[in-house]
């Protein structure tokens, strides 16, 4: 399974890189919505889990182009957010992302999700 990791946060990239890779998945990774996007486009992954605050286009910007590609609009996404309090509280505008998991992000709960969300 190939997964596409989107953030900016360089250590948290690369701690997940490796909690990934050792489960073991392929791993991409882009630092920006910009080129996570143009990852998604070129590497087609099985999965993306993109941050949604970023400078520049946020997560939700990202996801909501996503869902308009063709080939990519299928694709899960667990969107991971650094915002304290209640998810559910969370402005969506109009996304409806598969997943969201809160920051700081424990290893063993990211791969159930994903594992969950591979089937």
């Amino acid at each position: 399974m190939r997964i596409l990791v989107i953030d900016d946060d360089r250590d948290f990239v690369e701690a997940t890189r490796t909690v990934l890779e050792s489960a073991p998945y392929q791993v991409d990774i882009a630092y920006s919505g910009a080129a996570g996007l143009a990852q998604a486009r070129a590497a087609r992954p099985d999965l993306i889990i993109l941050d949604v605050i970023m400078p520049g286009e946020s997560g939700f910007d990202i996801y909501e182009k996503l869902q308009a590609e063709p080939g990519l609009a299928d694709v899960p996404v667990i969107l991971l957010t650094s915002l304290s309090g209640s998810l559910s509280a969370m402005p969506t505008v109009g996304v409806k992302p598969v997943e969201y998991i809160e920051k700081p992000v424990r290893p063993a709960e990211l791969l159930r999700r994903i594992k969950a969300l591979s089937g």
